[in-house]
């Protein structure tokens, strides 16, 4: 069985002597991250590995031992307890023996973010259970403005593992087939009505380029883009792209961002990166009557090495698109069959034999498909879509559901229920980096666009605005308290007022300024009787509340970076920067120069030193 979060409970372990008001912070910041998170887990299912990492872990280790560590969202909480099983010395107070303590382990119980979605269904009157299972990474997770790249130990921001599952023969019970007491846990099966069960599953992921970039929000819709130097992340990007090709083997790299404006600096460093790690880099461009470069293609001419497994394609998503023609999307399926072919999917069959009911692997995955965007959120999810279905489509023809030639989608009812899953996964992958549901969801589940689903993108790409720039920071640092990114300072209780505004109080005033004129200007705009003596001293009064209403927004949108509400536990490095550059310009100035107190009681956003330095940005 396989359990959603949707309620938790703080517990102290003891009283509070002392009222700390940065520690009801931390726990309201806890709090909403649980509340929003989609998280489940389960007893006896090993939800944070696919089914052919399970098909090779050991069933006699404990289920916390055989968890992928990226996707063990509650290591960190777990960690005292991970120590005192595992028999390795703590700082929690618990005894150890030096050696391994099994009766903790079930109160070990790892936990992954994500989605989840498991459905029974039939495809021409065959019943199979279809599920699809996306993981979200613990490493370098956060929103969308605030975590972009890559970090210095390889890991990618928004990465993301989604697995595409179906079951044949499947005679288990419980949610959707995954029961606690038999069908599937941990490779064990049952069997139907004399046949075996097989499990059949396709793995995809996707990731932000892997290269030292990022975006500073300034209030402005489109955000400053600054790169670093791409032979500074070389050492970062080996890193990450060795535990890729060690955990999927061949890596397909697909990059949909655009290739002219603010996004081609992001492709040419991405590039450049991909030049630098393979071996006699061959590049190929296909143009056509839309685009110049259509397709881009950089595979290596020797086999060197092991990043001589990777396979760059680059495909003008936006112009080939445009005017939603979406079929063209097809043009880079045509580029990824071959790759698709060879690296296979993963089947596997029950084997009656065995007293543990595991998984005979009978078809192993040697490849992935890692794909990007800017977000790698709507433009991936319309990629990774087409993707899965076209590998649906060939699982069910070889093991004969389908003759050559039919495809998933000619089932109608299942072609919705597809649509409408991938749908769901494109909404809560999106809510969890940017805020807000993906884009163009309404093509996704129904083929078409609708006035309705342009309607929905606006107000989703307006919210998007709002929460990126005022609401992310509280996010962020929900995400760094909960993953242990930050480890308050227990020490000083109720000194650090970590949470405290310390920007000037001119700064902070100007906002209600400006809510005040315009305030003051509805007033004046409301009928009066018509006396002569009034009317020019009420319209004086009106344009001096909208001189300085005019004045205090130039000010906010000139002066954005003061005004976004930047993470209070780890602020971006560039965060502070442009804090500071902003504020030495404010003080230059003659009107507000004297007004600005220059000593600003400890800023937190100058605790920024464990950050590192040194980056070339690229405006």
């Amino acid at each position: 069985m396989v359990y959603k979060i949707i309620a938790t409970e703080f517990l102290p372990l003891q009283e509070r002597t002392l009222h700390d008001p940065d520690e009801d912070t931390y726990l309201d910041l806890l709090k909403t991250l649980l509340k929003t998170g989609p998280m489940y887990f389960s007893y006896s299912f090993d939800i944070t590995n696919s089914f052919q990492q399970q098909a090779a872990s050991h069933p006699s280790l404990a289920l916390w031992q055989r968890a992928d560590d990226r996707f063990f969202w509650n290591k960190f909480i777990q960690s005292d307890l991970i120590d005192f099983a595992s028999g390795a010395s703590s700082g929690s107070g618990l005894r150890q023996h030096g050696h391994r303590e099994t009766g903790a382990d079930p109160f070990i119980l790892p936990v992954m973010f994500g989605m989840m979605k498991i459905t029974t269904t039939r495809i021409k009157s065959t019943p199979l259970t279809f599920v699809l299972i996306t993981r979200r990474s613990r490493h370098r997770a956060g929103t969308r403005y605030l975590t972009r790249g890559m970090d210095e130990h390889g890991h990618v921001a928004n990465f993301n593992e989604t697995e595409q599952v179906v079951v044949l023969n499947d005679d288990s019970r419980g949610m959707g087939g995954m029961g606690a007491e038999e069908g599937i846990q941990n490779g064990k099966v049952s069997r139907f009505d004399g046949q075996d069960m097989q499990v059949m599953s396709y793995v995809q992921t996707r990731g932000s380029v892997p290269v030292y970039w990022a975006e500073v929000s300034t209030l402005r819709y489109t955000p400053d883009l600054q790169i670093r130097g791409v032979e500074t992340a070389v050492g970062a990007a080996k890193l990450h792209f060795d535990e890729q090709i060690q955990l999927y083997g061949d890596n397909y790299l697909v990059n949909l961002v655009n290739q002219k404006g603010r996004e081609v600096k992001v492709k040419q460093a991405y590039e450049q990166m991909v030049r630098m790690l393979i071996s006699g880099p061959h590049e190929a461009a296909q143009p056509d009557h839309v685009t110049s470069e259509k397709i881009h293609v950089l595979e290596p001419t020797q086999k060197n090495h092991e990043y001589d497994r990777l396979h760059y394609v680059y495909f003008d998503f936006h112009n080939e698109t445009k005017g939603l023609k979406w079929h063209r999307a097809q043009l880079l399926l045509d580029q990824l069959k071959e790759g698709l072919i060879q690296g296979q999917y993963f089947r596997g069959v029950d084997m009656p034999g065995d007293t543990q009911g595991r998984l005979e692997v009978r078809n192993r995955q040697v490849a992935v498909v890692r794909t990007n965007c800017m977000d790698c959120l709507d433009r991936t999810n319309v990629v990774q879509t087409m993707l899965a279905r076209w590998t649906l489509t060939r699982q069910l023809i070889d093991i004969g559901v389908l003759r050559p030639g039919e495809s998933a989608d000619d089932d109608q009812s299942f072609k919705i229920l597809f649509r409408n899953v991938w749908a769901d996964n494109a909404d809560v992958v999106s809510k969890s980096y940017s805020g807000t549901g993906a884009l163009k969801t309404d093509f996704t589940r129904t083929g078409e666009r609708t006035r309705a689903g342009m309607i929905q993108d606006f107000s989703n790409s307006v919210t998007r605005y709002g929460k990126n720039n005022f609401s992310d920071g509280p996010r962020q640092d929900a995400f760094d308290l909960f993953l242990g990114a930050f480890l308050p300072d227990s020490s000083s209780t109720g000194s650090n007022l970590v949470f405290v505004d310390r920007r000037p109080v001119l700064i902070q005033s100007i906002p209600y300024l400006l809510a005040a004129s315009v305030f003051m200007v509805l007033i004046s705009s409301l009928p009066r009787s018509n006396s002569g003596s009034a009317w020019w001293p009420l319209r004086l009064f009106a344009l001096f509340w909208v001189a300085v209403g005019v004045w205090c927004f130039r000010f906010i949108y000139s002066h954005g970076v003061l005004y976004v509400n930047w993470p209070k536990l780890n602020p971006p490095r560039w965060a502070n920067e442009g804090y500071q550059e902003t504020m030495g310009a404010i003080r230059q100035d003659k009107l507000l120069g004297p007004l600005v107190t220059r000593h600003e009681r400890g800023a937190s956003n100058a605790r920024v030193s464990h950050l590192e330095e040194g980056k070339k940005r690229i405006q």
